[in-house]
Protein backbone atom coordinates (compact mmCIF):
# COMPACT_ATOMS: atom_id res chain seq x y z
CA UNK A 1 0.00 0.00 0.00
CA UNK A 2 2.87 2.35 0.79
CA UNK A 3 4.34 1.61 -2.65
CA UNK A 4 0.99 2.40 -4.30
CA UNK A 5 0.75 5.66 -2.35
CA UNK A 6 4.33 6.75 -3.11
CA UNK A 7 4.09 5.83 -6.80
CA UNK A 8 0.74 7.62 -7.13
CA UNK A 9 2.09 10.76 -5.47
CA UNK A 10 5.24 10.92 -7.62
CA UNK A 11 3.41 10.25 -10.89
CA UNK A 12 0.53 12.56 -9.95
CA UNK A 13 2.56 15.66 -9.11
CA UNK A 14 4.93 15.05 -12.02
CA UNK A 15 2.03 14.78 -14.49
CA UNK A 16 0.28 17.72 -12.83
CA UNK A 17 3.18 20.15 -13.20
CA UNK A 18 4.77 18.91 -16.43
CA UNK A 19 4.34 21.12 -19.52
CA UNK A 20 1.68 19.75 -21.84
CA UNK A 21 -1.62 20.66 -23.55
CA UNK A 22 -3.72 20.58 -20.36
CA UNK A 23 -1.26 22.51 -18.20
CA UNK A 24 -0.83 25.12 -20.94
CA UNK A 25 -4.61 25.47 -21.11
CA UNK A 26 -4.87 25.79 -17.30
CA UNK A 27 -2.38 28.66 -17.35
CA UNK A 28 -3.69 30.42 -20.46
CA UNK A 29 -7.30 30.30 -19.22
CA UNK A 30 -6.15 31.70 -15.86
CA UNK A 31 -4.28 34.56 -17.53
CA UNK A 32 -6.98 35.31 -20.11
CA UNK A 33 -9.96 35.08 -17.77
CA UNK A 34 -9.50 34.33 -14.06
CA UNK A 35 -8.36 31.74 -11.53
CA UNK A 36 -11.75 30.00 -11.63
CA UNK A 37 -11.36 29.33 -15.36
CA UNK A 38 -7.97 27.72 -14.76
CA UNK A 39 -9.39 25.57 -11.99
CA UNK A 40 -12.23 24.35 -14.22
CA UNK A 41 -9.68 23.19 -16.81
CA UNK A 42 -7.69 21.44 -14.05
CA UNK A 43 -10.78 19.40 -13.12
CA UNK A 44 -11.13 17.96 -16.65
CA UNK A 45 -9.29 14.64 -15.94
CA UNK A 46 -11.88 13.78 -13.28
CA UNK A 47 -14.50 13.84 -16.07
CA UNK A 48 -12.60 12.30 -18.97
CA UNK A 49 -10.34 9.65 -17.45
CA UNK A 50 -12.72 7.08 -15.93
CA UNK A 51 -13.74 5.51 -19.30
CA UNK A 52 -10.07 5.51 -20.37
CA UNK A 53 -9.02 3.79 -17.13
CA UNK A 54 -11.75 1.13 -17.39
CA UNK A 55 -10.94 0.26 -21.03
CA UNK A 56 -7.18 0.17 -20.46
CA UNK A 57 -7.58 -1.90 -17.28
CA UNK A 58 -9.71 -4.44 -19.15
CA UNK A 59 -7.07 -4.72 -21.88
CA UNK A 60 -4.13 -4.98 -19.47
CA UNK A 61 -6.00 -7.43 -17.22
CA UNK A 62 -6.73 -9.69 -20.22
CA UNK A 63 -3.03 -9.63 -21.06
CA UNK A 64 -1.87 -10.12 -17.46
CA UNK A 65 -1.91 -13.93 -17.76
CA UNK A 66 0.64 -13.63 -20.57
CA UNK A 67 3.72 -12.58 -18.62
CA UNK A 68 5.93 -11.84 -21.66
CA UNK A 69 3.28 -9.45 -23.06
CA UNK A 70 2.88 -7.77 -19.67
CA UNK A 71 6.65 -7.55 -19.46
CA UNK A 72 6.79 -5.75 -22.80
CA UNK A 73 4.03 -3.36 -21.65
CA UNK A 74 5.99 -2.65 -18.45
CA UNK A 75 9.13 -1.98 -20.50
CA UNK A 76 7.16 0.38 -22.74
CA UNK A 77 5.74 2.07 -19.64
CA UNK A 78 9.19 2.48 -18.14
CA UNK A 79 10.47 4.03 -21.37
CA UNK A 80 7.44 6.35 -21.49
CA UNK A 81 7.99 7.50 -17.89
CA UNK A 82 11.72 7.97 -18.59
CA UNK A 83 10.83 10.10 -21.63
CA UNK A 84 8.50 12.25 -19.49
CA UNK A 85 11.24 12.65 -16.89
CA UNK A 86 13.78 13.56 -19.57
CA UNK A 87 11.37 16.18 -20.94
CA UNK A 88 10.97 17.65 -17.44
CA UNK A 89 14.74 17.85 -16.96
CA UNK A 90 15.21 19.70 -20.26
CA UNK A 91 12.18 21.99 -19.91
CA UNK A 92 12.67 25.73 -20.27
CA UNK A 93 9.15 26.67 -19.16
CA UNK A 94 5.67 26.86 -20.67
CA UNK A 95 4.85 28.49 -24.00
CA UNK A 96 1.44 30.16 -24.04
CA UNK A 97 -0.99 31.36 -26.69
CA UNK A 98 -2.76 34.32 -25.10
CA UNK A 99 -4.97 35.38 -28.01
CA UNK A 100 -8.39 36.49 -26.69
CA UNK A 101 -10.82 33.57 -26.78
CA UNK A 102 -14.29 32.81 -25.48
CA UNK A 103 -14.30 31.31 -22.00
CA UNK A 104 -15.63 27.76 -22.03
CA UNK A 105 -12.90 26.52 -19.78
CA UNK A 106 -14.27 23.17 -18.64
CA UNK A 107 -15.29 22.16 -22.18
CA UNK A 108 -11.85 23.17 -23.49
CA UNK A 109 -10.19 21.12 -20.75
CA UNK A 110 -12.34 18.06 -21.46
CA UNK A 111 -11.59 18.24 -25.19
CA UNK A 112 -7.86 18.85 -24.64
CA UNK A 113 -7.54 15.87 -22.30
CA UNK A 114 -9.72 13.54 -24.40
CA UNK A 115 -7.80 14.30 -27.59
CA UNK A 116 -4.38 14.09 -25.97
CA UNK A 117 -2.58 10.73 -26.34
CA UNK A 118 -1.01 11.00 -22.88
CA UNK A 119 -3.90 9.59 -20.77
CA UNK A 120 -4.25 6.58 -23.09
CA UNK A 121 -0.50 5.91 -23.18
CA UNK A 122 -0.19 6.39 -19.44
CA UNK A 123 -3.04 4.08 -18.43
CA UNK A 124 -2.08 1.38 -20.93
CA UNK A 125 1.66 1.28 -20.32
CA UNK A 126 2.07 2.62 -16.76
CA UNK A 127 -1.11 3.05 -14.71
CA UNK A 128 -2.82 -0.15 -15.91
CA UNK A 129 0.07 -2.51 -15.07
CA UNK A 130 0.56 -0.79 -11.69
CA UNK A 131 -3.14 -1.21 -10.88
CA UNK A 132 -3.21 -4.86 -12.00
CA UNK A 133 -0.13 -5.64 -9.91
CA UNK A 134 -1.58 -3.79 -6.89
CA UNK A 135 -4.79 -5.84 -7.14
CA UNK A 136 -2.80 -8.91 -6.06
CA UNK A 137 -2.91 -7.53 -2.51
CA UNK A 138 -6.60 -6.56 -2.62
CA UNK A 139 -8.74 -3.67 -3.78
CA UNK A 140 -7.37 -1.06 -1.32
CA UNK A 141 -3.90 -0.70 -2.89
CA UNK A 142 -5.12 0.22 -6.42
CA UNK A 143 -7.67 2.63 -4.95
CA UNK A 144 -4.89 4.30 -2.94
CA UNK A 145 -2.83 4.60 -6.12
CA UNK A 146 -5.72 6.20 -8.03
CA UNK A 147 -6.67 8.53 -5.17
CA UNK A 148 -3.10 9.74 -4.60
CA UNK A 149 -2.45 10.09 -8.34
CA UNK A 150 -5.54 12.19 -9.08
CA UNK A 151 -5.28 14.22 -5.86
CA UNK A 152 -1.87 15.49 -6.93
CA UNK A 153 -2.56 15.53 -10.69
CA UNK A 154 -5.58 17.79 -10.28
CA UNK A 155 -4.49 19.45 -7.04
CA UNK A 156 -1.11 20.61 -8.37
CA UNK A 157 -2.80 22.15 -11.43
CA UNK A 158 -5.28 23.97 -9.19
CA UNK A 159 -2.47 25.28 -6.97
CA UNK A 160 -0.55 26.40 -10.07
CA UNK A 161 -3.64 28.19 -11.46
CA UNK A 162 -4.03 30.07 -8.16
CA UNK A 163 -0.32 30.90 -8.00
CA UNK A 164 -0.17 32.08 -11.63
CA UNK A 165 -3.34 34.15 -11.16
CA UNK A 166 -1.65 35.96 -8.30
CA UNK A 167 1.90 36.15 -9.70
CA UNK A 168 2.39 35.95 -13.46
CA UNK A 169 6.18 35.83 -13.00
CA UNK A 170 5.99 32.35 -11.42
CA UNK A 171 6.36 30.47 -14.73
CA UNK A 172 9.61 32.17 -15.62
CA UNK A 173 11.05 31.86 -12.11
CA UNK A 174 13.76 29.44 -11.07
CA UNK A 175 11.57 27.73 -8.42
CA UNK A 176 9.15 26.28 -10.98
CA UNK A 177 11.95 25.09 -13.27
CA UNK A 178 13.91 23.58 -10.36
CA UNK A 179 10.79 21.75 -9.18
CA UNK A 180 10.11 20.40 -12.69
CA UNK A 181 13.68 19.18 -13.13
CA UNK A 182 13.73 17.55 -9.70
CA UNK A 183 10.47 15.75 -10.52
CA UNK A 184 12.05 14.73 -13.83
CA UNK A 185 14.89 13.02 -11.96
CA UNK A 186 12.36 11.22 -9.73
CA UNK A 187 10.48 10.03 -12.81
CA UNK A 188 13.69 8.68 -14.34
CA UNK A 189 14.39 6.70 -11.16
CA UNK A 190 10.82 5.37 -11.12
CA UNK A 191 11.20 4.43 -14.80
CA UNK A 192 14.18 2.22 -13.90
CA UNK A 193 11.99 0.26 -11.44
CA UNK A 194 9.29 -0.18 -14.10
CA UNK A 195 11.90 -1.35 -16.62
CA UNK A 196 13.28 -3.75 -14.01
CA UNK A 197 9.77 -5.17 -13.47
CA UNK A 198 9.45 -5.60 -17.24
CA UNK A 199 12.68 -7.56 -17.50
CA UNK A 200 11.63 -9.65 -14.50
CA UNK A 201 8.32 -10.56 -16.18
CA UNK A 202 10.23 -11.46 -19.34
CA UNK A 203 12.45 -13.78 -17.30
CA UNK A 204 15.62 -11.86 -18.08
CA UNK A 205 16.32 -11.75 -14.33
Amino acid sequence: MLTSLTTGLILGISAGLAPGPLLTLVISETLQHNIGSGIRVALAPLITDLPIILVMLLIVNELSSMQPVLGLISLAGGCFVFYLGYQNILTKGVELDLQPKEARSLLKGVLANTLSPHPYLFWFSVGGPIMVKAMDSGIVAPLIFMFSFYTLLVGSKIVLAIAVGRSKQLLSGSLYLTMLRSLGLLLCVLALFLISDGFSLLGVW
